[in-house]
């Protein structure tokens, strides 16, 4: 059955919503795919899903010389997820910086699909997870391993060399 427009709708704002989330949390730490970012792609996915899936339904009830392939669709949208995530990693003086942060743009692709498809239960257990690993364990993580990447602070300063100051966010 062909989802109605009502029912697109509040897939892609269940899409936006989460993907939200999940960007805020990045946001918080000043990383490059924040907020707006992982709301684009959460609503992207969605959008391209909601899509291919009432193309596929409409190419099951007419007499269509072709096939359609809904998995191809898919497969599509997590290739360009994955070309947007590798944008965010830098490999700089021997360290790569940015892997949690392509992976959550992995994970919001993921998300985005869900909602398209109509799994809100899916989606929010997937939402969940997510939200989980970076906050719950991204604390843990700075506590015992010492990771130096607490959440900026603009009052939080540090000297350098020759009297000029540098932000904590600079880290």
């Amino acid at each position: 059955m062909i989802a109605s427009d009502l029912e697109m709708l509040l897939r892609a704002v269940f899409a936006i919503v989460g993907a939200g989330a999940l960007g805020w949390e990045r946001e918080r730490y000043g990383k490059p795919a924040g907020l707006r970012t992982q709301m684009m792609v959460g609503l992207g996915s969605a959008m391209f899903t909601m899509v291919s899936l009432r193309l596929y339904l409409a190419s099951q009830h007419e007499s269509s010389p072709g096939q359609f392939d809904l998995m191809r669709i898919i497969a599509g949208i997590i290739g360009g997820i994955g070309f947007l995530g590798a944008g965010t990693i830098i490999q700089s003086q021997g360290s790569v910086k940015g892997i949690t942060t392509a992976s959550t743009i992995w994970v919001v692709g993921a998300y985005g699909i869900a909602c398209g498809l109509g799994y809100y239960s899916l989606a929010g257990m997937n939402l969940l997870l997510a939200l989980m690993v970076l906050i719950v364990f991204g604390r843990l993580e700075r506590r015992f391993l010492g990771s130096p990447l607490d959440p900026p602070s603009s009052a939080e300063e540090f000297p350098l060399e020759g009297g000029q100051c540098r932000d904590r966010r600079d880290e």
